[in-house]
């Protein structure tokens, strides 16, 4: 018989939503598999059966009886491939090795001394590389890199404008593809964030959530309804350059009073006091130590960062804000302003139900969501056999 591209385009379809469903509830059945998503017994049978022979799902023996026959659950393979997650930033550029279920199994980092393409493009070669060679054996090996940026991405994977790392109009994806011959996802690290902490950390089973990463700069990562919000042209998000302060300091985008200057990394260097030191990791030291200058600057920070959850808040209603990257370290020194803000300032129904959670993956969120991105991307290019 004679199998039609729609025939196999259904099969394709469906094939995905079996492994998802698998990979979602696992440990289950057949019938249970049958039971979510709507396909006969004898579909859901035929995909299993393909996707045991992938290599994606494994029996793990009977479950509980019903009454009859004890079924044979199923569980999602997790070590049936692994993918690289990057993470660009200006000061330093991170990576991890996931299975396919998210887990960590390599990290890497290396300080960035120079921010030019080239020297970023061969280090970025380097850290990819060095992971690739850690993975375990597995079926499906490596199945793709995924990086996260700190700038506007097209749908092509080219870095449009990275303005602290003075990046125009840079084909990132192309460039490692080329190198790699792996199938590579680029997207703003934000949007990362929100992919690693919605699957793995502190958003698993929320619909509208909204993850800001403060680091160096600020960025956000919004889902609505569960799917990533990218805007009409895919550059949605970019919430560090929103302005706080209508003749404030001057930004590297070009705009005035960014929100990023006054609530990341970035404001160590316009504080006013002599600071004992100049990175999140050392100042928090003096933190603990009651250091009065570190303490303040801190509570200055929440209240900015306060401001800024303020308006996305009045904005999008979410049920969830979570706070991850660098400068999620000093959560301790930053919360309580932070939240007393938002307190204050959002309006009441907005923050009826609202929860402000912490990255449950820390600094890790944009890491792993970039590995997730690789993952998902394999995932749902599943080969159809006939």
């Amino acid at each position: 018989m004679k199998i039609t591209g729609d025939q196999m385009l259904v099969k394709k379809i469906n094939k995905s939503i079996v492994l998802d469903t698998i990979r979602r509830h696992a440990p289950l059945s057949r019938a249970r598999v049958s039971e979510v998503t709507g396909l006969n017994k004898a579909t859901v049978s035929n995909l299993v059966a393909d996707l045991i022979n992938d290599g994606l799902v494994q029996e793990i023996g009977p479950g509980e009886s019903s009454g009859g026959r004890k079924p044979l659950m199923l569980l999602f393979r997790g070590t049936a491939g692994y993918a690289v997650g990057l993470e660009l930033s200006v000061t330093h550029l991170k990576g991890v090795l996931t299975d396919l279920e998210g887990h960590i199994i390599t990290e890497y980092a290396v300080q960035l001394e120079q921010h030019d393409v080239s020297s970023v493009f061969e280090q970025l070669k380097l850290a990819a590389d060095y992971l690739i060679q850690t993975a375990p054996p597995s079926p499906h090996g490596v199945i793709g890199i995924g990086i996260g940026v700190p700038g506007m991405v097209d749908e092509e994977g080219t870095v449009l404008y990275a303005p602290n790392l003075q990046w125009e109009k840079v084909p990132l994806r192309a460039m490692l593809e080329k190198a790699f011959q792996l199938p590579v996802t680029i997207d703003n690290e934000a949007n990362a964030g929100a992919h690693g902490e919605l699957n793995f950390g502190a958003g698993i089973g929320v619909r509208h959530l909204i993850y800001i990463s403060a680091g160096i700069g600020i960025g956000s990562g919004i889902m609505v309804d569960g799917e990533l919000y990218k805007g009409a042209w895919g550059y949605a998000g970019e919430t560090g350059h929103m302005s706080i302060e209508s003749e404030g300091r001057p930004c590297s985008c070009g705009n005035r009073g960014c929100w990023e200057l006054y609530a990341s990394e970035r404001a160590y260097e316009h504080y006013q006091v002599h600071l004992p030191a100049h990175t999140t990791k050392e100042l928090i030291e003096y933190a603990a130590q009651g250091h009065e200058a570190v303490l303040t600057l801190y509570e200055a920070i929440g209240r900015k960062l306060g401001i800024g959850i303020t308006n996305i808040v009045n904005s999008f209603n979410p049920e969830r804000i979570i706070i991850g990257g660098g400068l999620s370290k000093a959560r301790p020194w930053i919360e309580t302003a932070l939240r007393q803000v938002v307190e204050e300032r959002t309006l009441p129904y907005h923050r009826r139900s609202l929860q402000i959670e912490w990255a449950a993956l820390g600094s890790r969120s944009t890491r792993v969501g970039a590995a997730y991105s690789a993952i998902s991307q394999f995932l749902g290019r599943i080969r159809v056999s006939v």
